[in-house]
């Protein structure tokens, strides 16, 4: 369940880029990378089933969080200085990549903490082996 959240987090936030990009925001190459970097995450944790995938959903979530932080525009954009399109794409960019931060840290834990998170992946196939 966390991990199908971190991946809708990463779409989420995805879109509100999207939306950012709709508004007029300025990005330095078409299509803007965000909506690159989140895409290619939410494929990979659709794609990958190791336990420690989600983690990726964490890490790009903080790269992007970070980005906003850091950007001189980035609070002036939240706040609608720059027109109720650009604050919407904002909310729902933080939105998602919040949750998908909240959502990959508690789906990587569980992952490690599950009921067979200390079985080898051949014992899982009923075989004797390596561990993970």
């Amino acid at each position: 369940m966390t991990k199908k959240l971190t991946i809708a987090g990463l779409v989420v936030g995805a879109i509100g880029i999207a939306v950012l990009w709709a508004a007029g925001v300025a990005f330095p190459i078409y299509p803007p990378p965000g909506i690159l970097i989140l895409g290619a995450g939410a494929v990979f944790l659709s794609l990958f089933r190791m336990r420690w995938a989600p983690v990726v959903g964490v890490a790009l979530g903080l790269f992007i969080a970070v980005g906003f932080l850091i950007s001189p525009t980035g609070i002036d954009n939240l706040t609608g200085v720059h027109g109720a399109a650009v604050a919407v794409g904002t909310v729902v960019q933080l939105a998602g990549v919040i949750t998908a931060v909240v959502a990959g840290a508690v789906a990587t834990a569980a992952g490690y903490r599950g009921p067979h998170a200390s079985t080898t992946t051949a014992d899982q196939d009923g075989l004797a082996g390596s561990v993970r």
